[in-house]
């Protein structure tokens, strides 16, 4: 249980410092090119480590063509929900794109309850309920005191593509825990994020927008493709890992303590202030958490 914690903790503080990079990328890059970078290059790190450790676990593709339709899906989901994702930082926060989770929890959990007796089973839990509301009204205090400044037409625009990116992602998950069951999440990163990678190059070629990537300067080129790098090991392979061996529940209360940390780490790195009221809100989070979590980690 202690390595769960160790791994749900790393998520959390990793993603603190993901949605800051995400959100300084979506500002000096256009987002097809953004998303492409950012894929390609962490897809082809995935692909290496899949050569090195994982070959066995490609030979299974050839034995199941069925799991490449599965991949080829999650693809398609992976480009739409982060096109619409990286334009929502864009128009709003680095804390607005981590507390959209807030909305897609209760949605992601009736959908993984429906689809799979394992997490049915979570659900049934009055600490989950309990806990899971309260984590919910925290992190609504959370997101209202930290956005009262944005109320623009910039951050509705950003607000709607959030909404969306948070619909596909909940339908997502399902498809990654099914997958979950026969592949390891790093082949299934792997896949997800070139394949994804490649379907982005593609809109950025035929749109023309890659040829803005020749303005750019090479340090900050350089800076996005490790920004691909952290992100696909954090945002992906550490969520797909989550999801595989915890299950979606787990995986949607977890990201409500994501705020938290981006926050933090926001506050120091782009200036973005915390109030005392987020700081109250915060507190409701983590007791919401750890309350609908205790049972499991007994």
């Amino acid at each position: 249980m202690s390595n769960d914690f160790l791994i749900r903790f790393s998520y959390v503080l990793l993603m603190g410092f993901g949605f800051p990079i995400m959100r300084y990328m979506s500002i000096h890059f256009e987002t097809l090119n953004n998303n492409a970078v950012r894929f390609i290059s962490g897809g082809l790190l995935f692909v290496f480590i899949c050569v090195l450790k994982y070959r066995n676990e490609l030979v299974k593709l050839l034995r199941e063509p069925a799991i490449i339709f599965y991949l080829l899906l999650l693809a398609v989901f992976m480009t739409a929900n982060m096109y619409f994702f990286i334009n929502g930082l864009k128009y709003t926060s680095a804390l607005a794109g981590s507390v959209f989770g807030i909305i897609s929890m209760p949605l992601a959990v009736i959908m993984a309850a429906i689809f799979f007796r394992d997490e049915r089973e979570k659900v049934k839990q009055k600490n989950f309920y309990i806990g899971s509301a309260l984590a919910i009204i925290g992190s609504l205090v959370f997101v209202i005191y930290g956005n009262k400044s944005n109320t623009g037409n910039d951050f509705i625009t950003g607000s709607l593509f959030l909404g969306t990116a948070i619909f596909i992602q909940s339908i997502q998950n399902l498809v990654v825990k099914k997958i979950s069951k026969k592949l390891n999440a790093v082949v299934i990163s792997a896949f997800t994020a070139t394949l994804s990678g490649i379907f982005y190059l593609i809109l950025a070629k035929n749109s023309g927008v890659i040829y803005q990537l020749q303005d750019v300067s090479f340090g900050l080129l350089i800076g996005l493709i490790f920004a691909g790098m952290y992100g696909m090991l954090t945002g992906m392979l550490l969520a797909f890992y989550i999801v595989q061996k915890q299950g979606i529940v787990v995986f949607n209360i977890i990201q409500l303590t994501v705020p938290l940390s981006t926050a933090l780490i926001s506050y120091v790195t782009l200036g973005e202030t915390i109030s005392v009221y987020q700081g109250f809100g915060a507190a409701i989070v983590i007791v919401g958490c750890v309350f609908s979590l205790r049972k499991k980690q007994q």
